[in-house]
Parts: structure tokens; sequence; C-alpha cells
């Protein structure tokens, strides 16, 4: 089993999206918007962050001025490799549908921050990704590979405490 790095963190698509987003009139969203500004911009020092290539094309799409804000976040940010354990693991993800075939961009996620031993997979897709149903299955799966699975967590929950 690989051991994971607890001070890495792989920043998925919904976080450059909600930093560089337009203010959201509703209100959940303008607070994920408003907790991912305040980690990235307090909170971000204190990790080595990396990203995948997954994350690039996905945040490459869309409006062109708002893609390109998004792209320009990542500038600077290493890019993990997607190797053949991360797509065996994605596929497996897939296959036993623990995520549906429409978010297999989602599975890639998973896979590679596990693969590569990061310590946290930061995210706000909280249907496929940090949804505590899938825990279970997603870890089994990993560990079957001999990975440890990163843990799935949102920005709320890795802000430090202000006491």
């Amino acid at each position: 089993m690989t051991k994971l790095a607890e001070e890495s963190v792989y920043i998925e698509t919904t976080i450059p999206s909600l930093y560089t987003g337009r203010p959201s009139p509703r209100i959940v969203e303008a607070a994920r918007q408003q907790l991912t500004r305040e980690w990235w911009d307090k909170e971000r020092l204190s990790y080595r962050l990396v990203t995948s290539q997954t994350v690039h094309d996905e945040c490459a799409k869309g409006e062109p001025e708002m893609a390109q804000r998004r792209v320009q976040m990542l500038s600077g940010i290493p890019l993990l490799h997607l190797s053949d354990p991360v797509a065996e693991i994605a596929k497996e993800l897939l296959a036993r549908q623990i995520i549906p075939t429409k978010a297999a961009d989602d599975a890639i996620h998973i896979a590679v921050a596990s693969v590569h031993g990061i310590g946290y997979l930061l995210t706000w897709n909280c249907k496929h990704l940090a949804n505590p149903r899938i825990w279970w299955p997603v870890s089994k799966i990993i560990s079957r590979f001999g990975y440890t699975p990163s843990v799935i967590c949102t920005p709320e929950d890795l802000i430090g405490d202000e006491d």
C-alpha cells in the first residue's frame, strides 16, 4: 500500500470553477464560492498542490474568458501522470457503477489522486466524489489494487481553526 502524503492536495475542477466564477445568486453556491476563496487564499500554502491533465481539459471548456481564468489559476501546479494503474482503477470504478459512465472523469480524479499517494482530493462535487455513500466501495477497489484512497473532501473540511 502506498502511504499518503497528508500535506498534499489534488485540485479537482470544481475548485477553480467556483473560485473564478461570477458571484452566484444561489445561497449554497455563493457560500461554496466564499469557502473556496477562503481556502485558496489562506490555506493552500500549507499544502503541496497537484492536479491532472483531466482537470486542465475540463477547466478549458466553456466560455473562453472563464475557461482562461480557470486554466490560469492552475498555472504552475504540477500535473500527475495518468498511468496504467490509474486507468485500471478508473475502469473498475465505472464497471462496478460506483461512478456513472457519464462522470468518467470523476473516476479518473479518484484514481490518479490515490495512485500518486495524495492525501486529499479537494472538490465540491458532492454527487460523485465527496459523497460518503460511495466511500466504502471506492476505498475497497483502491485497496484491492494496492493503494490507499485519498480523503475526498471540500474546502470547508480543510479550513483551519481560527482558535
